[in-house]
């Protein structure tokens, strides 16, 4: 399927309180109230009612650092899990590191996230390796290829045939045995033997996203990309260059973009300005900051060069529902949009083929 028929994904991060580092001070509630699950499964639910087609969820080792706010946050994918059997329709892509986690733990409970979810779950495999982080694991330099993670996963997920859970009451069994596979992988770091503990998931395989720097090693189905700002016209030349490589690669392309609206009579820009004078938002991708209009005006050219765009809104509690209530409603009549319905896995949704399992396929 080409760009031009595949229909705009688009993705919402719901990480703290939003993309800016002061955004805690606008928010509605107390900054406590993130390490509940009651807060998170409401913008899930927010979300979902805007039309996204998945939500990430972002992770560090590092926490938050500052000093007014929380300096703590839950896992990620805890939180997906949490939010899994509140929602219906929308794709839950927590973020899990790939260089200081052990692979077989991520792999089996990403797989338990797809089956809490019904196929909705997908995983944006991380590759931080800062002094910081590599400090708290007291390691130096990398001990772990972000490649050899993402494909131990997806030998793992493929590891129970489809048809291996079996539950013959007249014999006593539960599987059959012969279904399950050994996947024998040895890396630079780490061998693992397999099978997997957990049944093949519902999605087969689960859609891995990651930064455009893995898309040329680590097997992905989509890249997450930032461009520089600038003007309209330079973000879409900026993108349309970067995505047109990444497809090349045979991985979706999918723009990270912030976001600030004007809301409750407020500019966007005097809403951001109040905000810096806390804690100024660093520039580290692409970023609109005005009107609803204008927003809609710079998503539609977007949608005919990538294949999805990633919003962060500066503040969930104000920017993801002006959003919703502004944006999500007209941008549809300008752009297909690949929208969720409760029963659609996020494969799916993504326009993604069946992931054919590599061990049943040779059996």
């Amino acid at each position: 399927m080409s760009r031009r028929e595949r229909p705009l994904v688009l993705g919402v991060e719901l990480d703290g309180d939003g993309a800016h580092p002061a955004a805690w001070r606008a928010s509605s509630h107390s900054p406590a109230e993130l390490l509940g699950g009651r807060l998170h499964a409401e913008r899930a639910h927010e979300a979902e009612r805007a039309g996204f087609a998945f939500a990430t969820f972002a992770d560090s080792a590092v926490p938050p650092t500052d000093p007014d706010g929380i300096s703590a946050r839950l896992d990620a994918i805890q939180r997906a899990a949490f939010v899994a059997p509140l929602t219906s329709a929308i794709g839950l892509v927590p973020e899990a590191g790939t260089v200081y986690t052990e692979p077989f733990h991520v792999a089996t409970q990403l797989a338990s996230l797809d089956f809490a979810s019904r196929g909705r779950a997908g995983w944006v495999a991380t590759a931080a390796d800062d002094a910081e982080t590599a400090a708290l694991y007291g390691r130096d330099g990398q001990p772990g290829r972000p490649q050899d993670a993402v494909e131990v996963a997806r030998r793992l997920w493929d590891s129970w045939e489809d048809d291996a859970v079996i539950r013959d009451v007249a014999t006593g069994r539960y599987l059959d045995r012969n279904r399950l596979h050994h996947i024998r992988f040895t890396g630079d770091d780490y061998s693992i033997v397999g099978p997997s503990i957990v049944p093949r998931p519902p999605q087969g395989a689960l859609p891995v996203f990651g930064p455009a720097a893995l898309a040329g090693t680590a097997e992905l189905d989509a890249a997450l990309f930032d461009v520089r700002r600038g003007r309209a016209e330079e973000l879409l030349a900026r993108a349309t260059h970067t995505a047109e490589g990444l497809r090349s690669a045979g991985v979706l392309a999918i723009l990270d973009l912030e976001f600030a609206l004007d809301a409750a009579g407020v500019p966007a820009h005097d809403r951001v300005k109040a905000l810096d004078a806390r804690a100024p938002w660093p520039t580290r991708r692409a970023r609109y900051i005005g009107t609803a209009d204008g927003l809609i005006d710079l998503l539609v050219p977007l949608a005919s060069v990538v294949d999805g765009i990633r919003l962060h809104p500066a503040v969930l509690d104000i920017d993801l529902a002006e959003f919703a209530f502004a944006v999500a409603p007209r941008i549809r009549d300008r752009v297909p949009l690949a929208i969720p319905r409760p029963g659609d896995t996020l494969r799916a949704t993504l326009g993604l083929p069946d992931a054919v399992n590599r061990y049943q396929e040779s059996a």
